[in-house]
């Protein structure tokens, strides 16, 4: 693949990630939103927290502009590291056309960047964990992170590498329960985080965690779809106008050569 379609390609997966990203705040705001205001309403009920000062930041500037801006710029990032992965991925983890390979990477992006950490390390609402573990919390939650994305590319090569003797069936499955065997093994040697106070809400941890899935899912599903279908007109159209443009005087040629 040339240096100008991987850089057409990865403009269109900025673009998809954009527009991941706005469906993605779209369902933050509907689902997410009312969990954290639900959760800062008791912190503040039990802490019998006064406001004293006026807050830098409002709420309603949180959950509206500082939502969209967290989110489609995520979008856009993530979009353009993905299409890079795309580039790489095309034509070399099986016979696979741009979608179906847009599709698997998306797949593959949302299982190890965020679903394998986040049974690990699932995301809390406010009020939940102690400040004084935040910046641990967030080194294992990205040291989580790393490790799934490196035993997720392990996992390929090791599916590629047995195809030729095991066939692509029993390849896959030898690949994915490696894969699945050294998460088990990270997740018994990292260390535990348990910080949800008792008399917390168990059913407001348990919808913020499913607004929180639910956000990346449609962030991963759209941006498959959308790049998929933007990579496809991009690289296949030029087998297609080379078929349209094959004259019958051409064809009488090539059949008299």
């Amino acid at each position: 693949m040339n240096s100008s379609s991987v850089r057409s390609l990865l403009v269109r997966g900025m673009l998809a990630g954009l527009a991941a990203g706005a469906l993605a705040m779209v369902v933050a705001y509907l689902l997410g939103e009312p969990q954290v205001d639900a959760a800062i309403a008791i912190e503040e009920a039990n802490s019998g927290h006064e406001h004293g000062g006026e807050e830098l930041v409002s709420r309603t500037m949180q959950s509206t502009g500082g939502l969209a801006t967290g989110l489609l710029v995520f979008g856009v990032a993530v979009g353009g590291i993905a299409a890079l992965a795309f580039c790489v991925a095309l034509g070399r983890i099986g016979r696979f056309g741009p979608r179906a390979t847009a599709a698997l990477v998306a797949v593959g992006a949302l299982l190890t960047v965020y679903v394998v950490p986040f049974l690990k390390y699932p995301a809390t609402p406010p009020a939940v964990g102690d400040p004084d573990t935040l910046a641990k919390r967030t080194t294992l939650y990205f040291l989580m992170i790393a490790l799934s994305v490196l035993l997720g590319v392990a996992a390929v090569i090791l599916g590629k590498r047995l195809a030729p003797r095991l066939g692509n069936w029993n390849a896959t499955v030898a690949a994915s329960a490696a894969f699945l065997v050294a998460v088990g093994l990270a997740y018994v040697f990292l260390p535990s985080v348990n910080e949800v106070q008792l008399g917390f809400p168990a059913t407001l941890v348990w919808k913020f965690r499913l607004a929180a899935l639910a956000v990346q899912a449609t962030l991963w599903v759209a941006f498959g779809l959308v790049f998929g279908h933007l990579a496809e007109r991009l690289l296949v159209p030029s087998s297609d106008s080379a078929v349209a443009a094959e004259t019958p005087e051409s064809r009488a040629t090539a059949a008299a050569s």
